[in-house]
């Protein structure tokens, strides 16, 4: 006899939607396919810093690479400071450019935590030095988030190295980047993926940018190709599509997908003049966004597989054969846009959102004020039929995801809290960064 809450919970489960469910892993930024979004029952969607908390555990330095997760480990990157890190006021805002790169020693380092209980599983100190660079003073030296096989854990610390570790924590191998000038001396942000045997990063800087693979093996360059880009921020995307695989690479100049051997495969004209946000593909489209808040282009495109050549659109158009649709002020600047359920939700930096039909790219409803949002920089997630958006100061926005804009409710980590990181979602299990600890979010069992 079948017992009732179990069977409840497998009809429950094959009544979802068609999206991945939140498994064993996260292994890389917005998760193993970058769409931000993982279906789990059991995941909470209420929190204080005390109520459905798990574990709290602190993480020494200053990071805002998110979290990620393989089988029962925890990684993050995080950079200490052995003199005063300087405190960033939050939104944003000009002038927190530092003009030189501190003289104080520190210490990049790679944390691996357990799942189960926040415990310190193994150290590692990458490097030791004081920095080559300067950044701007809301960025860190840890804003790159670590990729993942499940073999390897490879952390990428810009304008300094690759550095790939065992499992165990034993150092694999080491690359050092030379580094480069940035915009503004902003620092470096753009995380790595790995693809097969392929380590892959994006270098776009004021000097010399390029893009490259790696092989995750040993650390040998495979292939570099150099691209007319300047700083941008933007993380690759392996994109697995009906008809091949290709990196898709976000720039101000173009979006530009390469085939795994480096090759061109297209372009695109016609972003902002800084692109952050990462592409990602839902039900054969690919989103791409790019929506500096100073520029008036401001666009996003779904983009259809199968294009070679230049696929700028010429004049007013808004589709063409490989252009599904576009907007061109629709973008955000720092969080990446979020397909869930056929709408796509875009979260704006300074406490706006809005909602488009993922097909079609029509207006669902345009920017609404998130009551007391305030600054946004972490992507927005989805699960359970809610679309959940955290801020700056450490509280969650709990929105339905529907045709309407509703807010549900809010969560708050408490009064004290940064948050810039984008959480990771594994299981039953939410974890958020915050400047200095890391929770992981879990109803009672």
């Amino acid at each position: 006899m079948i017992h009732y809450r179990a069977f409840a919970f497998v009809l429950l489960l094959v009544s979802l939607p068609h999206f991945a469910a939140a498994g064993d892993n996260w292994p890389q930024f917005r998760g193993p396919d970058a769409t931000g979004v993982a279906e789990n029952p059991r995941l909470p969607d209420h929190w204080t810093a005390t109520e459905n908390v798990a574990w709290k555990a602190n993480v020494p330095g200053r990071g805002w690479a998110s979290p990620i997760v393989w089988g029962e480990q925890v990684f993050l990157a995080t950079v200490v400071n052995t003199g005063e890190t300087p405190t960033a006021k939050k939104g944003l805002y000009f002038g927190g450019e530092q003009s030189k790169p501190p003289e104080t020693e520190h210490l990049w380092k790679v944390y691996c935590l357990s799942l189960k209980d926040g415990h310190v599983l193994w150290e590692q100190t990458a490097h030791r030095g004081v920095p080559a660079t300067p950044l701007h003073i809301k960025n860190t030296y840890a804003s790159e988030t670590p990729v993942t096989d499940g073999e390897r854990v490879y952390a990428l610390f810009g304008n300094l190295g690759v550095f790939c570790f065992d499992m165990e924590g034993k150092p694999l191998w080491s690359k050092p980047i030379e580094p480069r000038r940035m915009r503004a001396g902003w620092g470096t942000a753009a995380s790595p993926v790995v693809h097969g045997d392929r380590f892959i990063y994006v270098n776009d800087n004021e000097q010399e940018s390029y893009i490259t693979a790696l092989d995750k093996r040993t650390g040998d360059e495979l292939w570099r190709v150099s691209r007319d880009e300047k700083s941008n921020w933007a993380t690759p995307f392996v994109w697995q599509n009906e008809l091949r695989t290709e990196i898709v690479t976000p720039g101000t100049s173009k979006v530009r997908s390469y085939d795994l051997d480096g090759n061109l495969l297209w372009d695109l004209k016609g972003m902002s003049v800084i692109t952050i946000a990462t592409p990602y593909a839902v039900n054969g489209l690919l989103y791409v966004s790019s929506g500096y808040v100073l520029d008036p282009k401001q666009p996003m495109y779904a983009i259809r597989p199968g294009g070679s050549g230049d696929l700028t659109l010429a004049g007013d158009e808004k589709s063409s054969e490989f252009v599904a649709w576009s907007s061109k002020r629709g973008a955000p600047y720092n969080p990446t846009t979020l397909v869930y359920r056929d709408r796509l939700y875009v979260l704006y930096d300074m406490g706006l959102f809005a909602c488009f039909d993922a097909r079609t790219g029509r207006e669902i409803y345009d920017r609404k004020r998130i009551p007391n949002g305030k600054a946004f920089t972490a992507s927005p997630w989805a699960n359970n039929g809610k679309i959940f958006c955290l801020n700056e100061d450490g509280v969650t926005f709990v929105m339905a995801a529907s045709d309407e804009f509703e807010v549900l409710h809010t969560n708050s980590l408490g009064d004290d809290e940064t948050a810039l990181a984008t959480p990771a979602i594994v299981g039953d299990r939410l974890l958020i960064r915050t400047a200095e600890s890391v929770y992981c979010l879990r109803k009672p069992q």
